[in-house]
């Protein structure tokens, strides 16, 4: 699973011209969900997100978690984040998991980022997005599971829809 965090002032979705989610003072995650990952890929990526320190303390160094300064945070499922654009001009997408499971794994990010104690607005997952970003800093982290694999955490079975 990946995850690309940006600190944000505020953002907000919109569907047809439609405001549905509205956040300030966070960060916007857009995370895009690999066909072998599994829960443990999505608690560690909310675990991880909660408590990454980018934002300012009163010195101005990037001591404080999104839990630390009482932030918010947009969550938008992004599958083109599993993109692979290594060969040709046309990115291919067949790493992304499947639709119904990829909305499993979205929603329980969402829900594992909410049991931090964070306040989570959320996307509407398949659907066409406008997403007003106003990126602080900037400040744009990629997260990846696949790290926490590399570090020998035990994983679940592979997750299937």
């Amino acid at each position: 699973m990946i995850a690309l965090v940006q600190r944000v002032s505020r953002a907000a979705v919109s569907i047809e011209s439609k405001e549905i989610s509205r956040i300030g003072r966070g960060m916007v995650v857009l995370l895009g969900v690999f066909a072998d990952d599994v829960p443990k890929d999505a608690r560690f990526l909310a675990q991880k997100a909660a408590n990454l320190r980018i934002f300012d303390d009163e010195a101005g160094a990037m001591n404080l978690s999104l839990k630390e300064i009482d932030g918010e945070a947009l969550s938008i499922s992004q599958f083109t984040l599993c993109a692979n654009a290594r060969k040709g001009r046309r990115p291919s997408f067949a790493k992304a998991m499947e639709p119904i499971g990829a909305k499993r794994l979205y929603e329980l990010f969402c829900d594992e980022l909410a049991d931090q104690a964070v306040r989570v607005e959320r996307g509407v997952f398949g659907e066409n997005m406008s997403v007003e970003i106003f990126n602080d800093g900037p400040v744009t982290i990629i997260l990846n599971s696949r790290e926490s694999r590399r570090l020998n955490i035990k994983e679940d079975a592979p997750h299937k829809a």
